[in-house]
């Protein structure tokens, strides 16, 4: 059995349920500084047009290529504007043997809560020491 075999084989209600993170969540985790990786895993093409600037990017074809530069003692976040890359993103991890989860609610639903008022509070949550 290979380790894709083995890692299919364990999932569970309880493993589905971690490997999982909302924008609520995450934007929570953001302001309270806690170790996370985001690792934004949409094409080059998609970050020019619109980035986050506190994410990593790493295209979900360059993964494979790029491990050495994420941080095994952090949690992963995987995202991208849905979630189908970020997911598959997140299982690629997994298997090897990353803590990571994947934002289920998509960027495209996160930048909602991006606006105004709670941009201006996150922004100073996070610049600040």
């Amino acid at each position: 059995m290979n380790l894709f075999e083995e890692y299919i084989k364990s999932i569970d209600y309880k493993s589905i349920a971690n490997m999982k993170i909302s924008s609520d969540e995450l934007l929570q985790m953001m302001t309270n500084k806690e170790s996370i990786q985001i690792i934004d895993v949409r094409f080059k093409e998609e970050v020019d047009l619109w980035n986050f600037p506190y994410f990593k990017h790493i295209s979900i074809n360059e993964l494979p290529d790029r491990l050495n530069e994420l941080d095994k003692n952090s949690l992963i976040v995987t995202v991208c504007p849905h979630n189908v890359r970020s997911n598959i993103a997140m299982h690629y991890l997994m298997t090897k043997g990353y803590n990571v989860k994947f934002l289920t609610d998509g960027l495209t639903n996160m930048i909602n809560k991006l606006l105004g008022g709670s941009a201006k509070n996150i922004y100073k949550a996070i610049k600040s020491n």
